[in-house]
C-alpha cells in the first residue's frame, strides 16, 4: 500500500455558472452509490416523470463548468461525486497534467471540495476523449475512485481527505492502459472489487477501510467494462467481462468458476452485462466485430453450466447501457457508423426492430420509460415495446460530446459531457 506524498487538496467554495436553483425534485434519503445505479443496471425505481417537455426541454436547475473525461455522478446525502481532468486556456494544445475527484452540492452544483493528483498524459491515447472514465464507489465514509493510470484511492468523503491509494502499475505490475482505466469498482461484502490486469490478476479484492489486498486471481484479458455480481441457482458470482472472454468468479476468493469465449477487436468489451435469475440468462454486447450473446447459466454442486443460446453480429454495443425489460432487450447499437436504438428478443435473439431517432446513446429506465442521452447532448424520453420506439420528448440540453450515462435520483435528472454538468426536473 502506498501513501501519497503532497497532495492538492482544496476545500472550497467554488465557482459555478449558475441557474437559480430550485427545490430539488428528490427525497433526502434517495441516492445513486456506484455505476449503473442501485441495481448496477440502469433501472431505477422513480415514478412521477413527465409525458412530455417543452420544446426547450425539462426544467435546468443549474449548469456549471466542468472538465474532460466520462466519470458518471453519483449522489448521496445532498451531494453529488465525480471524477474529471481540467479543461484551461491551453487544453486544445495541451491537455490538463491533472485529474479531480470532486464532491458538489446537489442543489447548485457548487464544489465542496476537490481532490487533484498528477495524471500525465505521455504515451495516453485520448483521440476518443480523456479520462478519468471510472466511476467512483462510496462505501460508507469512504469514496472509492479510479484515475486513467490506474489510481486507485479511497477520500473521506465528508472532506476529501486520503485515506489509502494505490498504484497498480507500479505496487502489482499491472499493465499501462492507454486509453485510460474504465473499469468502475465494485462492493462485495467488506470488500472492493476490481480488474488490476496481469497474469494471475485479472481482479483483486481490497480491504475499504485500509485498502490492503484481500486477494487477487483470475487470467482473463484485460477490457474496460465495470465487474457485475449475479446469483446463479444461490450462488454469488461477479462476472468480469474481459477482453478475449467473459467470466464468472467467486467474489469470496476470486475463483474461475466458469468462462465462454468472447474476443473483442482491440480487447475493447465495454458495456455491462446484464443478468436475469429468472430465466437464468446473461445479456452482453460489444463492438468492433463480435457483436452480442446471451449464455444461459446454471449452477448445482459449486459447477456452473454454461450454454450459448444465440450470438448476434448485427447488435453492437458500443459504450452504451443495455435495458431489459421483459424478453427484451434495448439497447443503442453501433461502432464505425450509425448508431441504432435497437430491441432484441433475449429468449432467441431475434432482431425485433431498429430505430435512428438517436445518435449513439445512453440509456436508463425509469417509470415505464427510457430517458435517452445521445452523443450529441439530445436529452430524450420514450416508450419501448416488441414493436417499436415512440419518442415522447426530445431537447437539446448539452452542447459537448455527451459519452458519460445520465444519473436520475427521484425525479432530478444530472447529465455531463465534456465541458460541463447540469441538473434538471423531470417531473
Amino acid at each position: 500500500m502506498r501513501i501519497p506524498g503532497l497532495k492538492h487538496l482544496l476545500l472550497v467554495g467554488g465557482f459555478a455558472s449558475l441557474v437559480a436553483p430550485a427545490s430539488m425534485a428528490q427525497a433526502p434519503s434517495a441516492a445513486w452509490t456506484q455505476w449503473g445505479g442501485p441495481t448496477r443496471d440502469f433501472m431505477v425505481a422513480s415514478t412521477g416523470l413527465a409525458n412530455s417537455w417543452p420544446a426547450s426541454g425539462p426544467k435546468r436547475l443549474w449548469t456549471r463548468a466542468l472538465g474532460e473525461g466520462h466519470s458518471a455522478i453519483l449522489v448521496e446525502g445532498g451531494r453529488l461525486y465525480t471524477m474529471y481532468r481540467p479543461l484551461g486556456l491551453l487544453s486544445a494544445v495541451r491537455r490538463s497534467q491533472e485529474e479531480v475527484v470532486t464532491a458538489l452540492d446537489a442543489a447548485s452544483g457548487q464544489t465542496i471540495w476537490e481532490y487533484r493528483y498528477a495524471s500525465p498524459t505521455a504515451g495516453a491515447d485520448f483521440s476518443q476523449g480523456a479520462g478519468p472514465h471510472a466511476t467512483p464507489l462510496i462505501v460508507g465514509n469512504r469514496l472509492v475512485a479510479v484515475g486513467s493510470r490506474r489510481e486507485f484511492v479511497a477520500l473521506d468523503k465528508n472532506t476529501g481527505k486520503v485515506l489509502w491509494s494505490h498504484d497498480l502499475i507500479k505496487d502489482y505490475g499491472a499493465p499501462s492502459v492507454n486509453r485510460g482505466m474504465a473499469n468502475s469498482p465494485l462492493l462485495y461484502n467488506n470488500t472492493i472489487l476490481l480488474p488490476i490486469g496481469g497474469k494471475s490478476q485479472a481482479l483483486g479484492a481490497f480491504n475499504p477501510d485500509t485498502g490492503v489486498l484481500v486477494w487477487k486471481a483470475g487470467d482473463v484479458e484485460y477490457a474496460p467494462a465495470s465487474p457485475v455480481l449475479i446469483t446463479v441457482d444461490g450462488q454469488n458470482q461477479v462476472v468480469l467481462f474481459g477482453g478475449d472472454r467473459i467470466a464468472g468468479m467467486d467474489p469470496s476468493n476470486g475463483k474461475t468458476l466458469w468462462s465462454h469465449p468472447h474476443k473483442t477487436d482491440y480487447g475493447l468489451n465495454i458495456s455491462t452485462p446484464i443478468w436475469s435469475p429468472a430465466d437464468h440468462l446473461l445479456i452482453f454486447s460489444s463492438a468492433y466485430g463480435t457483436g452480442s450473446r446471451a449464455l444461459e447459466l446454471r449452477q448445482s454442486g459449486g459447477a456452473t453450466t454454461v450454454v450459448e443460446k444465440w450470438a448476434l453480429n448485427r447488435v453492437r454495443v458500443h459504450i452504451g447501457s443495455i435495458i431489459r425489460i421483459g424478453d427484451m432487450a434495448y439497447m443503442s447499437s453501433g461502432d464505425f457508423g450509425p448508431a441504432f436504438l435497437s430491441a432484441v428478443n433475449v429468449k432467441t435473439g431475434a432482431m425485433a426492430w431498429q430505430d435512428r431517432a438517436f445518435a449513439r446513446a445512453q440509456l436508463l429506465y425509469a417509470d415505464n420509460k427510457l430517458v435517452v442521452l445521445d452523443e450529441d447532448g439530445v436529452l430524450g424520453l420514450a416508450t419501448v415495446s416488441p414493436q417499436g420506439l415512440k419518442v415522447l420528448a426530445r431537447a437539446q440540453i448539452l452542447e459537448h460530446l455527451a459519452w458519460t450515462p445520465p444519473t436520475l435520483v427521484g425525479r432530478t435528472l444530472y447529465v455531463r459531457d465534456r465541458q460541463t454538468i447540469a441538473a434538471y426536473d423531470l417531473s
